[in-house]
C-alpha cells in the first residue's frame, strides 16, 4: 500500500518557492521559513500569491509531487504535473469503456452507491449520537429507497437524476448533524460559485482539497482523471476525479465540516462577506481548516474490500488501484468504499 505522505498546503501570500537540491524552501521577504524534503511530499497547494520557481516545478514533475494553485479563497485555478505516465494499455481501456454506455453505467452505479450508501450511514450515525430527529430520519429513509433505485437504473440520465435527488434530500436534513452554532451554520441550500453564507463556504473549500486528493490518487495509478463515467466529459474538467470523490463527501469532507463546527473550532467571526455577496473564509481559520483535514486522513479504519487497516487519506489511492484492477480486468466490477 502507498505510503501516507504529506500535502503542503501554503497560504501564507508572499512566499515564495523554491528548490536548494532535493529539498523545498518556502521564504517570505528573503527569510527562509520551512524546508521539506521532496521525498515526504506527496503534493503542493498553493493559495492565492504564492510564487513556485520553475526549477522546483520541473524537480515535482519528476518526483511526482503535483502543484495546484486556487485563489486565495480556495477557488480552483490550475494544476502542474509532470510527464503522463502509466500503463498506456490502462488507458486505452478507460477511454474504451466511457465510450461504451453499458460498462460506463456500471462503473457509475458504483460510485453512485457508494455516495447514497455513506451519505446515509453518516446520517444514521448522526442520529445514534444526538438523538431523534424527524428531518434526519426521513432522509435516511428518501436515501434507501434511493440505493434501490440506483441498483436498478438502466440509463445513466436516470442514475444522474437519481442521484440528484438523493442530494437534495441529504443536505436538506445537513442542518440535523449540527449541534452547536445553528444560528451561523445552516444549510438553506448548496451554493458554489460563490458560496453564499459560511456553511457552504467551509463545504466547498473542503471539496476543493478533496477534488485534488482524488486527482493525484488517479494519476498515480495511472489513469486520466479527465476521463471520467458519472459525470459529463468537459475540457479541462477531471470527471473521473469527481466521480471518484462522490464516496468520499460524506466520510472525510462533510464529517470533518461538521467537528470543526459542532466542537466550536471554527465560528462566525472565522467568515467575511464581499461586496459580491460571497463568503469567503479568513485565512488563519483557513489553516486550522488545513490543519483538522490532515490530522483526519491520518486517522486509519478498516477497508472493507481490502480487510486491511488503511489511514483514511490513503482512501481514494486504495479505491484508484480498485478502479484501475477493474479496467484491467482483474475485477469483475469496481467495489465502492462503504463506511461502517
Amino acid at each position: 500500500m502507498k505510503k501516507l505522505l504529506n500535502t503542503l498546503y501554503v497560504s501564507t501570500q508572499g512566499i515564495y518557492l523554491h528548490r536548494e537540491g532535493e529539498t523545498v524552501v518556502a521564504r517570505l521577504d528573503r527569510e527562509p521559513k520551512l524546508r521539506l524534503p521532496i521525498h515526504t511530499l506527496s503534493g503542493i497547494v498553493c493559495f492565492g500569491n504564492v510564487l513556485c520557481s520553475p526549477f522546483l516545478l520541473g524537480l515535482c514533475g519528476e518526483r511526482g509531487v503535483q502543484v495546484s494553485f486556487l485563489t486565495e479563497h480556495g477557488r480552483f485555478l490550475a494544476r502542474v504535473s509532470g510527464a503522463v505516465s502509466g500503463n498506456v494499455l490502462l488507458r486505452r481501456q478507460q477511454v474504451r469503456r466511457a465510450d461504451n454506455p453499458a460498462a460506463s453505467l456500471t462503473i457509475a452505479r458504483s460510485f453512485v452507491l457508494g455516495k447514497l450508501a455513506n451519505s446515509r450511514t453518516v446520517m444514521q450515525r448522526a442520529l445514534r449520537d444526538h438523538g431523534p430527529d424527524a428531518a434526519l430520519e426521513t432522509a435516511v429513509n428518501t436515501l434507501a429507497n434511493a440505493i434501490r433505485r440506483a441498483g436498478e437504473a438502466d440509463d445513466i440520465d436516470i442514475l444522474r437524476g437519481i442521484e440528484g435527488e438523493a442530494a437534495n434530500a441529504y443536505f436538506g436534513a445537513f442542518n440535523g448533524m449540527i449541534v452547536a452554532q445553528k444560528e451561523c451554520f445552516h444549510m438553506a441550500g448548496r451554493s458554489r460559485r460563490p458560496p453564499l453564507d459560511p456553511l457552504n463556504a467551509l463545504l466547498s473549500f473542503l471539496y476543493t482539497l478533496l477534488t485534488h486528493d482524488c486527482t493525484a490518487a488517479l494519476e498515480g495509478v495511472g489513469l486520466d482523471p479527465q476521463m471520467g463515467f458519472l459525470h459529463a466529459l468537459r475540457p479541462g474538467r477531471p470527471s473521473l476525479a469527481l466521480d471518484l470523490m462522490e464516496e468520499f463527501r460524506s466520510v472525510l469532507a462533510d464529517r470533518v465540516a461538521l467537528s470543526l463546527i459542532n466542537l466550536k473550532q471554527i465560528n462566525a467571526r472565522s467568515f467575511t462577506t464581499s461586496e459580491s455577496g460571497a463568503v469567503v473564509m479568513k485565512d488563519d481559520d483557513r489553516k486550522n481548516v488545513l490543519k483538522a483535514w490532515q490530522q483526519k486522513k491520518q486517522e486509519t479504519l478498516q477497508h472493507p474490500f481490502l480487510d486491511e487497516k488503511v489511514e483514511i487519506g490513503l482512501l481514494p489511492h486504495a479505491q484508484a488501484l480498485l478502479l484501475a484492477r477493474h479496467l484491467r480486468g482483474d475485477l469483475d466490477a469496481y467495489p465502492p468504499f462503504l463506511l461502517k
